[in-house]
């Protein structure tokens, strides 16, 4: 099972009551087509960087899941398709493989004699 992220953007018309249910419908339908929810995060109303469709503000919320290659899709189909989502972006999360070794921390010299000459010279 591959790891998504979430992030959609309900219209700040629709009535909280009636928000909750589409945040249950949408984990609903990951769980119906095999997935896991992992963590879902409503961030609230926010203003958005430009208007779409006339509205600036939108209701934000960010689901953490797991599921199949299918599900994405099925699920971006089914936010495409409800009016009161303005926006929405699944992403998949790539574990990081690395087989580079860090670089060793270069050190600069140090000159001790510099520091011993401006002792010295303050002394004088």
């Amino acid at each position: 099972m591959n790891k998504y992220e979430l992030i959609y953007i309900i219209d700040t018309a629709v009535e909280e009551t009636a928000r909750k249910e589409l945040i249950e419908k949408f984990n609903g339908i990951i769980v119906a087509n095999g997935g896991e929810v992992v963590k879902v995060d409503e961030w609230g109303k926010r203003r958005l960087a430009y208007a779409i469709d006339y509205k600036t503000e939108g209701y934000y919320v960010y689901v953490a899941f797991n599921g199949a290659s299918e599900l994405p899709k099925e699920l971006s189909r089914n936010l495409g398709i409800n009016e009161n989502v303005i926006r929405s972006q699944v992403v998949k999360l790539l574990d990081k493989k690395s087989s580079v070794k860090p670089r060793p921390v270069r050190v600069a010299p140090v000159a001790e004699e510099a520091p011993v000459e401006a002792a010295q010279k303050t002394e004088e």
